[in-house]
């Protein structure tokens, strides 16, 4: 049972319950060892929180139990700046927030010993916050690449937290370049990273699309399933139609250019720059030469023939069938 001199005690502390202080200027603090995964491991110090870790999502509520495991303490409090609950006698005390707004809170759950001592442990508290968007940009990059060259890919994480959890991958087409982590450790708040990756150019860099993907890696505490953001994909200009094309006369031109970022596109024909033709007739055919400029530049031909309009040629075999019908069914009546 409690002295009353401690009695006296816990009303003083109530009294600095607004500010994180030792209640007795003589008695001195044991902090715990902490060891990965576990509140405390310490004999003179027998509290435990559960669960240890808490990984939340920035607005989302929290909740943790703080708990004496022996007997001779006189209380437990927390030490928190939301939603402090009130320092307590008994063996447990829950803190609980209904909306997560302090992206570098760190709580302290303590204990008072009938003996005159007072120690703590602190829950490790996660708030994260998935990136608003990804992009990926070429930098330094030439739009006609010889092999060997060396360009830098740059891979753009707007507003993201912890930074230290962010893991980006670097893509060209399906295969993995790189992976990285941010170097900016101590910052919890949402920040926006950059990401760089040098890479050597080969013969495949034109026809490959390239892409990056950023997600957060909080550890078994955390949700596992968190989704992965990823970015645009870059690619040189592509040729919608085949190289030899076969229309039919009154059919729109089926050829377009497409491209990350969108190319620039110019028609030329035996020559001279042209529009390209909408609906096709049979002075369109020839061969077109297509200069695309985009991530990187390219030159297509595509040799067109135009067919004849459907139903034209077999519309007079079918007139003509058709006057030999009648005529036969007239001579037999």
């Amino acid at each position: 049972m409690a002295s009353p001199g401690w009695a006296v005690a816990l009303m003083l502390f109530q009294l600095f319950h607004s500010e994180f202080a030792l209640p007795f200027p003589n008695v001195s603090l044991v902090a715990s060892p902490i060891t990965p995964g576990e509140s405390t491991q310490s004999v003179l110090c027998p509290l435990k929180i559960s669960p240890s870790t808490v990984v939340v999502r920035f607005g989302d509520p929290v909740k943790a139990n703080c708990s004496i495991q022996r007997m001779g303490y006189f209380g437990i409090g927390w030490e928190v700046p939301l939603n402090r609950p009130n320092f307590t006698s008994q063996g447990f005390l829950i803190w609980s927030v209904e909306k997560m707004t302090d992206w570098t809170i760190k709580p302290v759950c303590f204990a008072l010993s009938e003996q005159g001592g007072q120690c703590y442990s602190k829950l490790t508290l996660i708030v994260y916050k998935p990136p608003d968007r990804v992009s990926i940009t070429f930098l330094n990059h030439s739009e006609s690449p010889f092999e060997g060259d060396r360009y830098t890919l740059q891979c753009h994480v707007t507003e993201v937290a912890p930074a230290e959890n962010v893991l980006v991958t670097f893509y060209r087409g399906e295969k993995m370049l790189a992976q990285m982590h941010s170097n900016t450790s101590s910052e919890k708040k949402p920040v926006t990273q950059s990401f760089t990756l040098n890479i050597v150019s080969s013969k495949e860099d034109t026809e490959a699309q390239y892409w990056c993907e950023a997600k957060l890696e909080l550890g078994p505490e955390g949700p596992q399933h968190l989704p992965v953001m990823a970015s645009q994909r870059l690619f040189a200009p592509q040729l919608s139609c085949p190289v030899k094309l076969k229309v039919t006369e009154g059919e729109r031109f089926p050829c377009e250019v497409t491209g990350n970022p969108q190319p620039s596109v110019t028609w030329f024909r035996n020559g001279q720059i042209v529009a390209p033709p909408s609906h096709l007739n049979k002075k369109d055919a020839g061969n077109y030469t297509i200069q695309a400029k985009g991530l990187f530049s390219k030159n297509f031909t595509v040799e067109v023939k135009i067919l004849p309009a459907r139903g034209t040629a077999n519309s007079c075999c079918g007139h003509f069938l058709l006057l030999v019908l009648l005529t036969q069914m007239i001579t037999h009546v």
